[in-house]
């Protein structure tokens, strides 16, 4: 179809023209390992289940997704001390998941019940920090770490307030 004032410029498939970037290089595939064939939150049971397109599933209590928040605020930034490390237990509301929302193809966004809602939980680092048995085992085996094995070792992973 030829260009023109309405129809836009059409680019042959094969053949990205000049100075685009070949479609591989931005979009790439994710391995079935981390990629998510299906996600359900629990909001009752306080769960977040994975099942990986490898078959692998997860299931993540709320509590330990909110002690693992990535953001800012909770890690820490400017050599300060995330806000995790101030507190040595979590109210219900701040592992009550009230709403989730994917991130384009790579995350998940939680909103809990006080309002936080700026973690991206990578599905790579979800998958990488699987509590499973043994997915467990392996990063032991491996010297990697796991999850209740940083600062907040002395925090329930299992999920129980």
């Amino acid at each position: 179809m030829p260009a023109g004032p309405d129809r836009g410029t059409e680019v042959p498939a094969g053949n990205p023209g000049p100075g685009a970037l070949p479609r591989g290089r931005y979009h790439q595939v994710m391995p079935s390992s981390t990629a998510p064939a299906r996600i359900h939150a629990d909001r009752a049971a306080g769960t977040l289940t994975i099942e990986w397109r490898d078959g692998h599933a997860t299931s993540y209590p709320t509590t330990t997704l909110r002690w693992m928040c990535p953001c800012a605020y909770c890690r820490g930034e400017a050599g300060l001390p995330g806000w995790p490390d101030s507190a040595p237990t979590l109210p219900p509301d701040q592992v009550r998941l009230v709403d989730i929302a994917l991130v384009g193809q790579y995350a998940v966004a939680p909103t809990w019940g006080d309002g936080h809602h700026t973690g991206f939980y990578t599905f790579s680092a979800l998958r990488e920090m699987c509590p499973c048995p043994e997915c467990t085992s392996a990063r032991r085996a491996e010297g990697r770490p796991s999850l209740g094995s940083s600062s907040h070792a002395s925090h329930d992973p299992g999920g129980s307030s």
